[in-house]
């Protein structure tokens, strides 16, 4: 049976943030605890499934080989996929109690952490992480075929030079702030219950800027373009994308930089078209060379070879040279190309070449257009009935 995608299982999109992605979990976890059902089988399967997924996309290295590559990433790793695998109810991670679970929900609803540190504001982290970024190139037709390296101009937000990105005037730094004590949040009691909102003094950051940085006016980020270089594997094709992790724009504050998406877009040849990692290209062959047999240059990824073109041979027939197309991207060896030839009907004809036409129409047969033979036999047969 297929596994089930790691996203669909946690209920969440593809560009989850940790944050949000743990916030599923977490409530998904709580649902289905064993400690929560006991005994019942399919609230226990669920759990592991929804604990395996949240080991691998909590993960930052086994999230992004996931989302590469899928449940292949982790194919034939001793543990299970990605080398790790679920530990258990008796492990770490997977196997926390309903306890834990339970009261790490509702420390984050007031603004303390379970256990011994219960009762302790906790310290909003600063640093946002930076946007993910998208671009496309253009790529010629051999490019993509052979790969190669090419230099690409992204506008992106980057970590202000003046202040290092802290937002502050140089000499200056960040101040906690004094009314959410460096938390981000403020609390506020309603009945039973400890709600919490982002500061409005701060505006969730933690931290104040007496002394905003000239450059950024605070936000610890200025624009730019930036230059960075792409490696594009052999047998890439159209509409594929590369990831480049931190090339995306810089966090704000300390915060980690997003990453940057490539898409590939392969230029029109003038001779090839491709089927996967086949090659095809069309040759034109003259009325003589299909009907007697001939050796022709052909025109190929690696340069012109001679190919064999049999007598007889039809227009549209197509002939095959073995390993001369695209590499196979992430494997061994590489594609065909498949030849198809196109028998050209001559025309503005002397009146020499019509006669001998017209000798060479009388003296065939069927014999020497079976095609043309069979087609009107039928034709026959079919307005007889």
């Amino acid at each position: 049976m297929a596994k089930r995608d790691y996203y669909e299982i946690l209920g969440v999109a593809k560009g989850v943030t940790p944050e949000d992605l743990k916030k599923s979990y977490r409530k998904l976890a709580i649902q289905f605890h064993p400690d929560k059902n006991p005994g019942d089988k399919k609230a226990e399967e669920k759990f592991k499934e929804l604990s395996e997924a949240y080991e691998v996309l909590s993960d930052p290295q086994k999230r992004q080989m996931y989302d590469q590559f899928g449940h292949a990433a982790g194919a034939g790793q001793a543990g299970g996929p990605f080398g790790g695998g679920f530990e258990g109810f008796g492990g770490a991670g997977a196997g926390a109690s309903f306890n834990d679970i339970f009261g790490d929900i509702f420390g984050d609803i007031f603004g303390a952490g379970g256990g011994a540190g219960a009762g302790r504001g906790r310290r909003r982290t600063t640093g946002r992480p930076g946007a993910d970024l998208r671009t496309s190139v253009d790529i010629t037709f051999e490019e993509a075929a052979f790969g190669a390296e090419k230099v690409i101009t992204v506008p992106k937000k980057v970590s202000c030079e003046t202040c290092s990105g802290s937002g502050a005037k140089p000499g200056t730094q960040p101040e906690t702030c004094g009314q959410c004590g460096g938390r981000g949040e403020v609390s506020f009691q309603q009945g039973f219950f400890a709600i919490t909102r982002p500061c409005p003094r701060c505006n969730g950051a933690g931290q104040t800027i007496p002394q905003p940085c000239t450059s950024c006016r605070g936000s610890g980020q200025t624009q730019k373009r930036s230059q960075i270089a792409i490696k594009i594997p052999a047998g890439v094709d159209s509409g594929q994308r590369l990831k480049l992790s931190g090339e995306g724009e810089a966090g704000e504050r300390g915060g980690p930089s997003g990453d940057l998406y490539v898409v590939l877009n392969i230029l029109p040849h003038d001779f090839f078209t491709r089927d996967e990692f086949d090659v095809i290209c069309e040759v034109p062959i003259t009325f003589s060379q299909a009907a007697l047999g001939a050796e022709i240059e052909v025109p190929t990824l690696e340069g012109k070879v001679k190919m064999k073109i049999p007598a007889g041979t039809q227009s549209h027939k197509v002939l095959r040279l073995k390993n001369k197309g695209i590499p196979r991207l992430g494997s061994y060896g590489s594609g065909d190309q498949l030849v198809r030839v196109i028998v050209e009907t001559p025309t503005q004809l002397s009146k020499e070449q019509k006669d001998i036409l017209k000798r060479f129409e009388e003296a065939g047969g069927d014999a020497s257009h079976p095609m043309h033979s069979r087609f009107f036999e039928k034709v026959k047969t079919f307005f007889a009935e």
